[in-house]
């Protein structure tokens, strides 16, 4: 006789309601943080060549722009700032009249408590130079000097409404800094999260122009080395130790192994940035019909997910929030 297997995994696997009754991952649309670029001096969306489907807003449509996303469920918009003039130590990033703490007033005032608001708290947007941080005398990046200058767009930051603050600059010691002039204002309920392992990476070209980066050079002296994952993991718990709510892992695909070593290790949540060249290539790919768009979409959120993220930032966060809502099958 033959011998027919009596362990058929494939049985859970045959209709969707069964594939959703063993799925050991899910993603729902609280999971989701919705990237927003706000330009000073426009007057309408511009599109963003290298990121097909995203756009830079005014701020005067900022309000309807978080009003989908609130009405989409997702758990959040990240809010970046892009000035009319730059100089040399980002003023305009503690301005209380620059356009990412008015943006983050708009955004409050709209969101009404049914998403988080959400800001880049780092100098590269408002940098002539393009760099996360002021320069010394050299043209190296000064880190100590820098921390003061985080510090402060905290605090308008946190006066402006914002409900968490996204401290991406990578420099040594900006979460302390940050947390104690918070606490010392009376921001003491204002979040933080720390991109903890942020790699110095090629995933971010598109990113850059969206934000019409200045920068000439790179940011390896600050940011990750991409060859490194235990320091990774070290960044994660220093900054935990200094007081952040949250962590980040960014990119995510080309890092899930971070990801996954860090969410072992963290006391606190999780979570990753799908970056604009991960964006950028299913997009491209999907236009010249070589992938499948919307099914590479979901095998992507879903191994962030299953890599360990809590929470995702996606440029396709209120189209996936739609999905889940309408019950598609993600992959």
């Amino acid at each position: 006789m033959t011998a027919f297997p009596t362990r058929r995994l494939r049985r859970l696997r045959g209709t969707l309601a069964l594939r959703r009754l063993s799925a050991e991952h899910h993603l729902a649309p609280s999971q989701l943080v919705l990237p927003v670029f706000v330009k000073e001096g426009i007057t309408e969306s511009q599109p963003i060549a290298s990121m097909p489907g995203v756009s830079q807003h005014p701020i005067e449509t900022l309000a309807d722009v978080v009003d989908e996303a609130a009405r989409a469920g997702i758990g959040g918009i990240m809010l970046f700032g892009i000035p009319a003039v730059r100089d040399a130590v980002g003023s305009g990033a503690t301005d209380p009249d620059g356009i990412l703490n008015r943006a983050i007033a708009v955004a409050a005032s709209a969101a009404a408590g049914r998403l988080t608001i959400q800001a880049d708290l780092c100098l590269d947007e408002f940098t002539d130079h393009g760099h996360c941080g002021v320069l010394a005398a050299d043209g190296s990046v000064d880190n100590d000097a820098t921390l003061p200058r985080y510090a402060a767009m905290g605090l308008a930051q946190a006066r402006a409404g914002a409900d968490l603050l996204g401290l991406s600059g990578m420099m040594d010691g900006q979460v302390e800094a940050v947390r104690t002039a918070l606490d010392a204002e009376g921001f003491a309920h204002v979040a933080i999260l720390a991109y903890s392992a942020k790699y110095a990476s090629a995933f971010y070209g598109p990113f850059r122009d969206a934000v019409e980066s200045t920068l000439q050079g790179d940011r390896r002296s600050y940011q990750m080395d991409p060859a490194n994952s235990r320091e990774g993991i070290e960044e994660a718990l220093l900054d935990v130790d200094e007081g952040a709510d949250v962590v980040m892992v960014k990119p995510a695909m080309p890092y899930l192994d971070v990801l996954n070593r860090v969410a072992d290790r963290s006391a606190v949540p999780v979570w990753a940035y799908q970056v604009s060249g991960e964006y950028a290539m299913i997009e491209h790919a999907a236009a010249a019909g070589l992938i499948d768009r919307d099914r590479a979409i979901g095998e992507s959120l879903l191994g962030i997910r299953r890599a360990g993220a809590d929470v995702i930032l996606t440029y396709w966060a209120v189209e996936v929030a739609q999905w889940l809502r309408d019950g598609k099958e993600l992959a």
